[in-house]
C-alpha cells in the first residue's frame, strides 16, 4: 500500500499513555486541578497561561535555587524584553549531577582515535572539581569566557560542566573547523583559556590540528593559557597539560548564578555572514531541557542516550542536558559512516540505548543502502530525528526496521532557542512525513506577509508568546540592535524563526525549509523540502539542491536543479525529462526546473545544513569569500563547482 503524507503509521501503545514522563506530568497536573482532554488542550493551556505552565515545570522537576524567584513574568510580557523567574539563582551545573548514584555509567564514549571509556558519577564529578580548581589556579571567574577546540568526548563535558560551575561562560567548535571559522566565532568571545586537541582520527585517517591551532592562537590575543587534551599523541607546545590542570584534588563546588546568567554561547552556522554569537542562560537551558527532553523525548532516570553530533552543533548542547533527567550520556566521535552506516546502530544497540539521534540524511542513507536494523538487539524507546525535513520514504523506512516498540520522533527548533519548536511526543501519532505536535510552551504558528497566522498554507514560522531559552542576546550587542533584527523586525514583538512551515488543523506540521530559500514563482510558493521529498524517490539521485533565482522585473525567474548522482549514473536527456515530469505533476507546472545540472557535491555545513542562500548569491555573481566560510563546510570543495556554473553562465551572458 503507498503511504501518503499524513498517514498514521504509529499510534501511542498503553505504555506511552501511562507509563511516559508526560502522561505522568498531566496526572500530575490533573491532580492539582489541571484537567485536559489531551496533548492538544495541554499545548493550548501551556500557551495561555505562561505563568501557570511555567511554574508548574519549577514545581514538577523540583528546581532547587539558593534564592527563590519573586515572579515567573512580568504581567503582560513582551519579546525580547521579557525575563523568566527574575530573583532566583540557582546553577545549571547543580541539575546535571544531582540525579546519579552508584557505580552505573553516566557518560559513555566510543571514539576512533582511543579506546572506550566510561566515567561513573563519582568519577564525573571528581573530573569536573580537578577541572574547576585547575581553571581557578590559572584566573577564570564568573563572567570570564572558557573556548574549546575539542571533540566529543568526556572532556569536552568536564570542561563545560567545570567552567559552568564558577560562572564563566563556556564556548566550543569542533576541530574540524578551520581557522577563519574558529576565529570568526571565538574572536567575538574573547576567550581566556582554550581547551584544544592536537589531532584526531577520522575513521583511519589521523588529522593534525597543531598547524591550525597555532594560527588560531596568534588570532586570540585574550588567551591567556592553551590546555592540551592529549587525543592523537602530539604534542603543543607552550600549553598546559590536561593531566596538570586535573593534578589537584578539590571539593566540587557549585556556585550560585542569578536565573539568566550566561551558560554558554552557540553560533548561527556563518554561512552568509559573520556567525551570530547566541548567549543562552543557566535557567533558561535548565527549566527548557528539562521539559523538552522529559516530557518531548521520555527520558528518564536510569535511560541511556546518544546523538552523533560534533560540538560546534547544538544537539552536543542538547545532548549533555539528558544529565537533567538522570539520563547517561553516549559521546561519540569520528567518521559517522565508518567503516559503514551499520556502526552508529550497532552501538545503539551495545550500549542499550534508550533514545538515539540521527540526521534526517543520515537515517535516508540508511535506506537507500538497505540496511536492516532488525537483529540488531536495540532497545530504542525513541528514535530522535533533525538537521533538515525527512522525507516520508524516510518515516515509512524508521517505523518499518524499528516497529511499534520505538517511537519515530521527527522535529525541528535551532541553535537559536537550543531546543525544539515542533516535534512529536509519547501521547501523539506518528504521521507520515508529517511533524507530529508543537512543543509545550512554544506558541508556534504559521504567519503570512501581513502577520495574520494561516492553517494548512504554507507561512512563516513564529512564536508569539516569551518563553525560558529565548537567547539573552547576541554578545557584544549592548543595544541588542542585531539581535531585534535578526528576529523581530519582520514582525514586532514576535519572533520570526527564518522556516517556511505548514501547519495542519490537527497540529502537526510540515517544515519547508528556510523561508528566505523558497521558491515563489508565478504565485506559488513551495518549500525547497518538497522538492528533495520527490527527488529522493529517484534511485538514481544521490543528493539535490534547488535554486530559485528570481527576475527584478517580475517574471518567473529562472529554477536550477543541481543533482548530485549514485556513482556511475550518467544524466542522460532522458532522465532529466522524467526529473522535470515528476516536478511538474506532482508539485506544479510553475516549479518544473528551466535546467538540470549535475554537479558533484552538494554542499552542507559541518553541522548538516544544506547550503542553499549562498550557492544562490553565488550564482547572482557574489564572491564565494563573501558568502561562506569554507572551512566551515563539510566538504570545502563543494561550492568550487557553483563558482564555475556562476563564471559560465556569466561568459554566455
Amino acid at each position: 500500500m503507498t503511504v501518503q503524507l499524513g498517514d498514521i503509521l504509529r499510534e501511542p501503545t498503553a505504555e506511552d499513555r501511562t507509563t511516559s514522563r508526560l502522561a505522568d506530568y498531566m496526572r500530575w497536573l490533573a491532580a492539582r486541578g489541571h484537567r485536559f482532554g489531551g496533548y492538544h488542550d495541554l499545548w493550548e493551556w501551556s500557551v495561555t497561561d505562561l505563568h501557570g505552565f511555567w511554574a508548574s515545570l519549577w514545581d514538577y522537576f523540583g528546581i532547587e535555587a539558593e534564592t527563590p524567584y519573586h515572579q515567573v513574568l512580568p504581567e503582560n510580557p513582551t519579546m525580547p524584553e521579557a525575563r523568566f523567574f527574575q530573583g532566583a539563582r540557582l546553577n545549571y551545573v547543580h541539575h546535571a549531577l544531582r540525579s546519579f548514584e552508584g557505580d552505573s555509567p553516566v557518560v559513555l564514549s566510543y571514539s576512533q582515535t582511543r579506546a572506550p571509556m566510561q566515567l561513573n558519577i563519582g568519577e564525573l564529578k571528581d573530573l569536573v572539581a580537578r577541572a574547576r580548581a585547575g581553571l581557578e589556579r590559572l584566573g577564570v571567574g564568573p563572567g570570564d569566557r572558557v573556548a574549546a577546540y575539542l571533540p566529543n568526548i568526556p572532556e569536552a563535558l568536564v570542561t563545560f560542566l567545570a567552567t559552568a560551575s564558577l560562572g564563566a561562560v563556556f564556548s566550543s567548535c569542533a576541530p574540524e573547523f578551520g581557522r577563519r571559522s574558529v576565529l570568526d566565532r571565538f574572536s567575538q568571545i574573547e576567550p581566556v583559556v582554550l581547551f584544544a586537541v592536537d589531532g584526531y582520527r577520522y575513521g583511519e585517517k589521523p588529522i593534525d590540528r597543531r598547524a591550525e591551532l597555532a594560527e588560531i592562537r596568534k588570532g586570540l590575543p585574550t588567551v591567556r593559557h592553551v590546555v592540551h587534551v592529549p587525543y592523537l599523541g602530539g604534542h603543543i607546545d607552550g600549553a598546559i597539560a590536561w593531566d596538570d590542570l586535573l593534578r589537584e584534588a578539590a571539593p566540587l563546588v557549585i556556585d550560585p548564578v542569578d536565573f539568566d546568567h550566561p551558560l554558554y554561547v552557540l553560533y548561527s552556522s556563518g554561512t552568509t555572514g559573520v556567525p551570530k554569537a547566541i548567549v543562552h542562560t543557566h535557567g533558561g537551558i535548565c527549566v527548557e531541557h528539562l521539559k523538552n527532553h522529559a516530557l518531548s523525548w521520555d527520558l528518564r532516570p536510569g535511560d541511556r542516550m546518544g546523538w552523533f553530533a560534533t560540538t560546534a552543533w547544538m544537539m552536543w548542547n542538547a545532548l549533555v542536558s539528558a544529565l537533567l533527567c538522570g539520563t547517561s550520556v553516549i559521546q561519540l566521535d569520528g567518521n559517522p559512516v565508518y567503516p559503514d552506516l551499520r556502526w552508529q546502530w550497532e552501538l545503539a544497540a551495545e550500549t542499550q540505548a534508550s533514545f538515539y539521534g540521527v540526521s534526517s540524511a543520515y537515517l535516508m542513507a540508511c535506506r537507500r543502502e538497505g540496511v536492516r536494523l532488525d537483529g540488531l538487539g536495540l532497545r530504542l524507546r525513541q528514535l530522535g530525528c533533525a538537521g533538515s525535513p525527512l522525507p516520508i520514504d524516510g518515516f515509512v523506512y524508521a517505523c518499518e526496521e524499528l516497529g511499534p516498540a520505538t517511537m519515530l520522533n521527527d522535529g525541528n527548533g535551532g541553535t537559536d532557542l537550543c531546543s525544539g519548536i515542533v516535534q512529536g511526543n509519547p501521547l501523539l501519532p506518528v504521521y507520515a512525513g508529517e511533524i507530529a505536535g508543537k512543543c509545550l510552551g512554544i506558541a508556534a504558528y504559521a504567519f503570512d506577509a501581513t502577520g495574520r497566522p494561516v492553517t494548512d498554507e504554507l507561512g512563516e514560522l513564529v512564536i508569539t508568546k516569551p518563553f525560558p531559552s529565548m537567547p539573552l542576546g547576541f554578545w557584544k550587542d549592548p543595544g541588542q540592535e542585531r539581535f531585534r533584527a535578526a528576529y523581530f523586525d519582520h514582525y514586532p514583538g514576535v519572533w520570526r524563526h527564518g522556516d517556511w512551515i505548514r501547519i495542519r488543523p490537527r497540529g502537526s506540521s510540515v517544515v519547508s525549509g528556510r523561508s528566505d530559500a523558497t521558491l515563489n514563482r508565478g504565485g506559488v510558493r513551495l518549500g525547497t523540502s518538497e522538492f528533495y521529498a520527490l527527488l529522493a524517490e529517484f534511485e538514481e539521485i544521490d543528493d539535490s539542491l534547488v535554486i530559485h533565482l528570481e527576475d527584478e522585473a517580475g517574471g518567473p525567474g529562472e529554477l536550477l536543479l543541481f543533482v548530485k548522482l549514485v556513482d556511475g549514473v550518467v544524466l542522460t536527456d532522458e532522465l532529466r525529462d522524467a526529473i522535470k515530469m515528476t516536478l511538474r505533476e506532482q508539485l506544479s507546472p510553475r516549479h518544473a526546473p528551466d535546467a538540470v545540472v549535475a554537479v558533484p557535491s552538494i554542499p552542507y555545513t559541518l553541522t548538516g545544513k544544506k547550503l542553499e542562500v549562498p550557492v544562490k548569491r553565488i550564482l547572482q555573481g557574489a564572491e564565494l569569500s563573501a558568502v561562506a566560510s569554507v572551512d566551515a563546510l563539510a566538504d570545502p570543495g563543494a561550492l568550487g563547482c557553483y563558482v564555475e556554473v556562476a563564471a559560465s553562465r556569466a561568459g554566455d551572458g
